[in-house]
Order: structure tokens, then C-alpha cells, then sequence
């Protein structure tokens, strides 16, 4: 009989399972494993034998390499050294910070508690500004060599290719979709041509920020990214209207308390919305494999779905000529 899959495997993952491959790593523990939200990887809060608390993190097997990985807990501890807030991975006790388990790479983290802001009032924003920034400073320390970057061809090309190439996209609507995709890069590749990259978060949305007694905390570097600057600082305030776009002034004037920025750069915020649609859509389709899916995005793939990210890409190139 051939072994299952490390697919199989991952979506099969049980308490029982997790608690024995962070024993098997040297770490004993309690019968006490409770999962905690999240899609693209299994993650899951287990009791050590002195009653602590940890955080085990299982990747979804063939997204990341070794060397991709291990990048990520690099730059992860990087940032520790250098005092910023963030939830490096734990070492082993035989040392190393990833560990494998049948196929299925897995790492431990302390566990942290707060939760996302509610509200951006100045004081905040300004503080994100220059957290945000500290943290390009560590990253553009030294260069990304494994990491995917944020750019035209990795978010949109290849991304629409894999969706086209699979029938994805519904007859009806897809050349529309292709076309507005295809324009948005050209357009990411204009404004993006001679604008710096170093590493960063990469996904640095509210819902990867904590706020505890007043302490502030970033988490979640998975989709960490080689990239322009202004990729960790939009989604923070990702609107359009006015409100958002002095939110984002005030951003941009926290970080350069702490690191100069090119204003130029605001004019990213469009083809990267863009770009964030595609690379998410084709990302829910491939995962529809994956059960959680199909239950937490039932709509994803209708002749719906498919007309509103069409008309939200076109919305986005209209936009985009008017600054």
C-alpha cells in the first residue's frame, strides 16, 4: 500500500497527532490541544507537562520549501533581536526552530494574547507607521533570497495562467477578467519600475496586529515577501475615500520618523489592490480541494462572484487614471 499523501495527512491532522509530533520534537505535554483559527496552514494552542502554554504551527504541505521557511523564522528572529513586538519561533530543545512530520513541516510559537484594534485614531496610526518601519529597516538588512516578491508576473501572470490553464474562470466572463487582470500588471509593472523592495510581512492587515494593554504585537509572517514598502502599509487602511487617505498620510508620516519613504509610492495602492484579488482568487482555487473551503467560501466560483471581481478590477483601472 503506498503512504498517503502528506495532503491527506494535513487535512486528517488530529489533537492526538499534533500533541505526539511536538513530543516527538522533545517538548512533552498535557493531553490539552485546542486548534485556533486558520485556513491556510493548521494551527493549534497545546499545554506543556508545567501547564504553559504553546502555539504549534503546521504548514499546508508544498506551499513553502525548507529554505522558504526557514527564511521566515530568520527574518522573524531578526526583528526579536532588534526588540521589535513580533512572535519569533520557539527553538527546539536539540536546537532549530522547524521540525517535519511525515511531509508536513511544523514550528512552536509562545502564545500571545490581545486582540485586533477596533479603532485608527492618529496616536495609533502614527505608531503602526513607525512599527512598519523599524521592521523595513531589519529587512532591508540583508536580501531575500527565497521569497516570492510582490510584483506583476508572480501576483497576476502566473496566477491568471494556473487559473486559465485549469478552466477556472467561467466562458462567459473570462476574457473580461483576464483583460482588466492583464492591465492592472502592466500597470503595477510602470509604477513599480525603480521603486525599492526589501523584505517585509507581506500581509499586514488589522486582523495580524494585537493590541494589549497597550502593547502592540504583529503576527503571522507567512506570506512574508520580498517588496516595495508600501505593501505593509495600505491594507492597513485600505479605503478609498477620504478618511482612508489620511489615515495612510498619517502612516507614511509615522514611518518616516524612523525611515525615509518616497510618496510616490501611494500611487501603488491600486495595481496592489488589484494584484491581491488575483493572487486571492486563484489562491481559493486551489484550495477548493481543501473541505473548509467550499463551506467558508460558498460563493467563490459563481457567475456572481466572477462578475463582481471583474467589475472591481475594471473599477481599479478607472481609478488608477484619474491619479
Amino acid at each position: 500500500m503506498n503512504a498517503p499523501a502528506a495532503d491527506d495527512l494535513f487535512f486528517s491532522l488530529t489533537p492526538q497527532k499534533v500533541l505526539e509530533a511536538v513530543e516527538v520534537a522533545g517538548v512533552p505535554c498535557n493531553p490539552v490541544c485546542y486548534p485556533l483559527n486558520s485556513f491556510e496552514n493548521r494551527v493549534y494552542e497545546v499545554e506543556r507537562e508545567d501547564r504553559t502554554r504553546v502555539v504549534a504551527k503546521f504548514y499546508r504541505p508544498g506551499r513553502w520549501t525548507e529554505a522558504q521557511l526557514l527564511e521566515e523564522h530568520q527574518f522573524l528572529q531578526e526583528l526579536a533581536e532588534e526588540e521589535l513586538p513580533v512572535c519569533a519561533p520557539r527553538a527546539f530543545p536539540e536546537g532549530g526552530t522547524l521540525r517535519q512530520i511525515e511531509g508536513i513541516y511544523y514550528c512552536l510559537f509562545d502564545r500571545m494574547g490581545g486582540r485586533a484594534p477596533d479603532e485608527l485614531d492618529d496616536g495609533l496610526l502614527e505608531r503602526l507607521g513607525m512599527l512598519v518601519a523599524r521592521m523595513h529597516n531589519v529587512g532591508a538588512a540583508r536580501p531575500g533570497v527565497h521569497r516570492v516578491r510582490v510584483d506583476a508576473n508572480t501576483f497576476v501572470r502566473q496566477e491568471l495562467a494556473w487559473m486559465e490553464g485549469r478552466g477556472v474562470l467561467p466562458p462567459g466572463i473570462a476574457g473580461r477578467y483576464a483583460g482588466a487582470a492583464r492591465r492592472i500588471a502592466d500597470l503595477a509593472d510602470a509604477r513599480m519600475r525603480d521603486v525599492e523592495v526589501h523584505r517585509l510581512h507581506g500581509d499586514l492587515h488589522l486582523g495580524n496586529l494585537l493590541l494589549r494593554d497597550g502593547v502592540l504585537r504583529v503576527l503571522d509572517f507567512d506570506d512574508m515577501a520580498v517588496g516595495p514598502a508600501m505593501q505593509d502599509l495600505w491594507l492597513i487602511a485600505p479605503g478609498r475615500d477620504a478618511e482612508a487617505m489620511q489615515q495612510r498620510a498619517v502612516l507614511v508620516e509615522g514611518y518616516e520618523k524612523m525611515r525615509s519613504f518616497s510618496w510616490g509610492e501611494l500611487r501603488l495602492v491600486e495595481p496592489l489592490r488589484g494584484m491581491r484579488m488575483v493572487r486571492y482568487a486563484a489562491w481559493l482555487a486551489r484550495r477548493w480541494h481543501d473541505p473548509i473551503f467550499p463551506r467558508t467560501w460558498p460563493h467563490f466560483g459563481t457567475p456572481s462572484y466572477w462578475n463582481d471581481e471583474t467589475r472591481a478590477l475594471e473599477e481599479i483601472l478607472e481609478v488608477s487614471t484619474e491619479n
